[in-house]
C-alpha cells in the first residue's frame, strides 16, 4: 500500500499532462502556402519540427528569365549568404527549430523566404486540420505578417 500511492500519483500526473502531448505531430504533412506556388512538407527534425520545400508550381526559370538561365531549375538567388546562392529551391529546408507548446501552437522556430532572402522568426498555429496560420515576425510577433498554408497531397 505504500508504494500504491506515489504510482497512483505520477500516474495522475502523466495522464493529466497528454493534452500537452496529444496532437503535437498534426502538423506534419504537406502545405500548400498562400500564394499557391510552393508546396512544404513539414516533418520532425530531432524533438522539433522542420519544413521544406517538395514542390514549386515553376521549378524552372521561364523564358526570358533575368535570374536564370531559361530551363534550369530555380536556386536561391537572393540568398545575403553568396555562398549559397546556387542552392536549388527544390528540397530546400525553409522552416527550422518549431517546438510545440500545446494549444496547437508551434512557436520558437524560424522561417526563411527565398523570394526575399531573409529568415524570421516564427509561429504556427493550426487552426483546423486542413488549415496552419504561420507567423514571421521581426523582434515581436506584433510585427509580423500571417500567411494561411492549405494541407495538400
Amino acid at each position: 500500500m505504500r508504494y500504491v500511492r506515489p504510482v497512483f500519483f505520477a500516474f495522475v500526473l502523466v495522464v493529466a499532462a497528454m493534452p500537452l502531448w496529444a496532437g503535437s505531430d498534426e502538423i506534419l504533412g504537406v502545405w500548400l502556402n498562400q500564394k499557391q506556388d510552393a508546396k512544404i512538407d513539414v516533418y520532425k527534425c530531432g524533438e522539433n519540427y522542420c519544413g521544406k520545400i517538395v514542390w514549386l508550381k515553376n521549378p524552372t526559370y521561364p523564358e526570358g528569365s533575368k535570374e536564370g538561365t531559361p530551363g534550369t531549375p530555380k536556386v536561391d538567388t537572393k540568398n545575403p549568404d553568396a555562398s549559397l546562392r546556387k542552392t536549388p529551391l527544390m528540397n530546400m529546408q525553409i522552416m527550422h527549430g518549431f517546438q510545440f507548446v500545446g494549444d496547437n501552437l508551434w512557436k520558437n522556430g524560424t522561417i526563411y523566404d527565398p523570394d526575399s532572402g531573409k529568415t524570421y522568426s516564427a509561429k504556427a498555429t493550426l487552426v483546423s486540420h486542413d488549415q496552419l496560420n504561420l507567423r514571421g515576425f521581426v523582434g515581436i510577433s506584433l510585427i509580423g505578417r500571417t500567411e494561411k498554408w492549405t494541407r495538400t497531397n
